[in-house]
């Protein structure tokens, strides 16, 4: 735990684990996967016969015996099993305040690296034209700008600048803010959209509804904030939902799986048989501008990778895409295609 950080108000443990995660401004998701696996922990210690005990009273043995459980018992893939191991450390060292320097020398399986599935212009092509409304609105919007799922959906009205073609990427994977351009030909259906947000937010400032979720500092300084027009999604849900965290009913914005069940049921209408999800979209983006010329570090800004390794792994895709290297099949005197 860092200098300064206040001290826990709540009683119960998972409690704690939720003031905890909200005052370090984890994602919803994150809080849910780290209550999911500390309950998990202590229930499955309980279950092997020493009855419910405080993870302050158990130590390295139960940690280990936990996870080699996951490895072999569950057979949990890398990410699973680091994911569980991560709640693991954050129950230790940011609840509990206990260092725990065994945690640091903990196992821990490497994922596999694998070459990302990228469809080709044409299919690009294929599958927008099997989507419509505002799905297919965001299927351009995510292959043209190569932002995740998530960055689509949480666009603000005042991240949009039409007069300069840019879109500005808010609090992304790691916290970072980065820009991204505006495709010009998305630009009308984008306005387009924004009337139709704008008509949504006048409702809802008619009704005296709840403003949309900012961030939890300006919040607290501006209680209004999410009141305002430019705090508005570009995407909002058509229907009013209880926010998880705070209680108050308010609009979000439109949910993950509505573009998720439209691309699936898009991609075997475009005639498509890789496997495909929307951050193909993104993959797409990357392999298409360093096809174009564009140099790896622009891509790498363009993604928000802090280390230019990751982006690297779309150059092994244009290798043999791109004809770079022959097969010596094709070397063979006599050969006939």
């Amino acid at each position: 735990m860092k200098p300064g950080t206040p001290p826990l108000k709540a009683a119960r443990l998972l409690d704690q684990v939720k003031e905890r995660v909200r005052y370090l401004h984890y994602s919803l998701k994150t809080e849910k996967a780290y209550l999911y696996w500390i309950r998990f922990f202590i229930r499955w210690m309980a279950a092997q016969g020493a009855g419910m005990r405080h993870p302050r009273d158990m130590g390295v043995a139960e940690v280990e015996a936990f996870l080699t459980m996951m490895a072999t018992e569950r057979k949990a893939s890398a990410s699973t099993h680091n994911q569980a191991l991560s709640a693991l450390l954050f129950l230790y060292r940011e609840v509990l305040n206990i260092d725990l320097p065994w945690l640091n020398n903990i196992w821990r399986p490497q994922q596999t690296k694998r070459i990302p599935s990228v469809l080709t212009k044409d299919e690009i092509a294929g599958l927008l034209a099997q989507m419509d409304g505002i799905t297919a609105l965001l299927a351009k919007l995510l292959y043209g700008t190569g932002m995740r799922l998530m960055e689509g959906m949480r666009l603000r009205i005042k991240d949009v600048d039409f007069d300069r073609h840019v879109i500005v990427v808010r609090e992304a994977k790691g916290g970072k803010d980065r820009v991204v351009m505006l495709p010009h030909s998305l630009a009308p259906a984008l306005r387009l959209q924004m009337l139709a947000a704008r008509a949504q937010w006048e409702a809802d400032r008619k009704a005296q509804r709840g403003g949309v979720e900012t961030p939890h500092a300006l919040e607290q300084k501006y209680p209004q904030v999410g009141n305002t027009w430019g705090w508005f999604w570009m995407f909002p849900s058509p229907t009013l939902s209880i926010d998880p965290r705070s209680g108050v009913e308010r609009r979000h914005h439109l949910f993950e799986e509505r573009l998720q069940r439209a691309l699936k049921k898009a991609v075997p209408l475009a005639g498509i048989h890789k496997p495909v999800s929307v951050h193909t979209l993104r993959h797409s983006f990357a392999t298409h501008l360093l096809q174009a010329g564009y140099d790896i570090r622009t891509v790498q800004e363009l993604l928000g990778h802090s280390d230019v390794s990751t982006t690297m792994i779309y150059t092994h895709v244009l290798k043999v895409a791109a004809g770079g290297t022959a097969s010596p099949l094709d070397t063979l005197a006599g050969t006939t295609a």
